[in-house]
């Protein structure tokens, strides 16, 4: 009994629970008003080029829509931790048009460390995000230098801020925006990291992903 409760309870977390809220997510999304201030960059010049998008952890949840506007037709694979909770997130940004690579820089590294190179040199964007899954919030983990050196790829940091919101009292402070409000979408002009020292990316790269964020 208690192995068929527990198959059950894993079906709803792998299957219901992410339609269920990917439904809410799109609710959101359709009823708030949106502005995105997306840079410089042409349409072919996004085409011609793959990237990877960097993200806060606690801003997660509204980037599938963010991508999407930036590179509309355009594949997306987000490295996505190896345990139960990344499951949920796997199966829920999988309705959301976004493929996932297993693994974080706690469980799976070097999988996604490879993963990730192979999808970067086979033309598809990666995202990542470099303070998950456990935090702490705000940092940067050595895996999306690793990545972005050994491919030369450029970052494009991605982030949202809504007018009204939820804040939930996690590590990673996630908003949840509330419907019928406005939220901001931005990505940065991209960026190199490749010929800095490790700290130097890392000092970049924050700095990058602290110009446009909800938190500051």
């Amino acid at each position: 009994m208690k192995r068929f409760k527990r198959k059950i309870l894993h079906y709803i977390q792998l299957n219901i629970l992410p339609y269920l809220l990917q439904l809410f997510v799109r609710f959101i999304y359709l009823t708030s008003k949106k502005q995105y201030h997306h840079g410089t960059l042409t349409t072919q010049e996004k085409n011609n080029q793959n990237f990877i998008f960097s993200m806060w952890h606690g801003d997660l949840l509204m980037q599938p829509f963010n991508y999407h506007k930036f590179k509309p037709n355009h594949q997306l694979k987000v490295i996505i931790s190896d345990h139960r909770d990344g499951e949920t997130i796997r199966s829920l940004v999988r309705y959301l048009g976004i493929d996932s690579l297993s693994g974080s820089s706690t469980r799976g590294g070097a999988k996604a460390l490879i993963g990730a190179i192979k999808t970067l040199k086979s033309g598809v964007d990666v995202a990542i995000t470099p303070d998950g899954p456990k935090g702490p919030i705000y940092s940067i983990a050595d895996g999306l230098i690793v990545i972005a050196q050994k491919t030369d790829t450029k970052i494009v940091c991605a982030s949202s801020i809504p007018s009204s919101y939820w804040k939930f009292k996690s590590w990673d402070k996630f908003i949840l925006p509330k419907p019928f409000g406005k939220i901001d979408f931005y990505m940065s002009e991209p960026f190199s990291v490749t010929g800095l020292t490790n700290d130097e990316a890392k000092k970049l790269i924050y700095e990058k992903m602290m110009e446009n964020q909800l938190d500051k």
